[in-house]
Parts: C-alpha cells; sequence; structure tokens
C-alpha cells in the first residue's frame, strides 16, 4: 500500500457518488487527482463507457499510478440489444472482483457500476459481497445514477448529485472536456 501519511492506520472507506445530476465520475477522478499527490495507486474500471472519445483517457495517461480500463461498450441507447453491454459488464465485474480483492491498489473506482446494476447486469448482492470481502485498508469509490439503498447502507460517504440547471436544456450541445 502508498506510504502516504497515516497509510499504516488508514481504513479503507467505501463511497458511493450517485444522482441524476452531472459529475458523479468528474468527482472521482478528483479523487483519483488527489489521491496521486498522496502516493496512492489508483485504478479506474469503466463499466459503461468503451473508452473512445473521452477526454479523461487521455488525461489519466499522465498520472502515474493511475491506470483506466474501459469495459463497457458505450452509452446503451434505447433500442441497443442488452446482452452485450451485459457480457462487458460481466467481464468488468469479473475484473474487478480480481482487483479489489487483489491488493494491488489502495483505491479502485468502479466508475457506472450502479448503472450496471440498474440494468440487471450485475446483482446488487453481487456488489454487497464484494464491499464486504474488500481489503480493510483499500478505499472503494462506486459511481453511477440510481445506487441501490442496500448499497449506500454499507457506504460511509454517500453524495448525490441533483441537477438544478444543465445547459442541455438550453439547446447547447455537450462540450468537449465538459461532457467528455
Amino acid at each position: 500500500m502508498a506510504e502516504a501519511q497515516g497509510a499504516n492506520h488508514r481504513r479503507g472507506l467505501v463511497m458511493v457518488n450517485t444522482g441524476r445530476g452531472k459529475g458523479k465520475t468528474t468527482a472521482a477522478l478528483g479523487l483519483a487527482l488527489r489521491g496521486v499527490g498522496h502516493g496512492l495507486r489508483t485504478l479506474i474500471i469503466q463499466f459503461i463507457k468503451s473508452g473512445q472519445g473521452y477526454g479523461e483517457m487521455e488525461a489519466v495517461r499522465l498520472l502515474p499510478g493511475v491506470e483506466m480500463r474501459a469495459t463497457g461498450l458505450g452509452l446503451i441507447a434505447e433500442h441497443n440489444d442488452l446482452e452485450p453491454h451485459r457480457q462487458a459488464a460481466r467481464r468488468g465485474w469479473e475484473m474487478a472482483q480480481r482487483e479489489v480483492l487483489g491488493g494491488g491498489w489502495d483505491l479502485v473506482v468502479l466508475d457506472e457500476i450502479n448503472n450496471a446494476m440498474q440494468r440487471g447486469f450485475i446483482s446488487p448482492a453481487e456488489v454487497a459481497e464484494l464491499i464486504k470481502a474488500k481489503p480493510p485498508a483499500l478505499h472503494l469509490l462506486l459511481t453511477g445514477r440510481a445506487c441501490p439503498p442496500e448499497i449506500q447502507d454499507l457506504a460511509d460517504m454517500v453524495t448525490v448529485m441533483e441537477p438544478k440547471r444543465h445547459h442541455a436544456q438550453a439547446g447547447v450541445p455537450a462540450q468537449p472536456g465538459i461532457e467528455y
């Protein structure tokens, strides 16, 4: 584990960023950036995003001790066949289990895992078991909309992002570096 101040006495936290508002992944990336400053080895596993066209993929390559793995197939449209997305999420889940339990990281971010649970790709019971089995010093952050209440109950910290206003409501398209 990292040689950060107090690392020998660190209690790994379970954190959740959820809600309908923008900023869940952005806040997770900010946490990873802060962790770099303390020497934390960080893994970010993205469950829905494909890794194509997202600025954070390029930025993370510049951060020492941070690795990002996109395991998804991209945003899921209403007409999409869900089975390929389910299979991708299951592969991401198998990776997450290995990495969380493997002890090689100080912070693991399961980005958009809440969305994967909401879609039924991964069960809340499976996620709860992983939370309970994680190494004691590992920080674990789960992001995505609609985090199940039973997962929130296991968390040390839950942040709910709620929208008040978004430029898309005024017809302004998604902006590079802001939304992706």
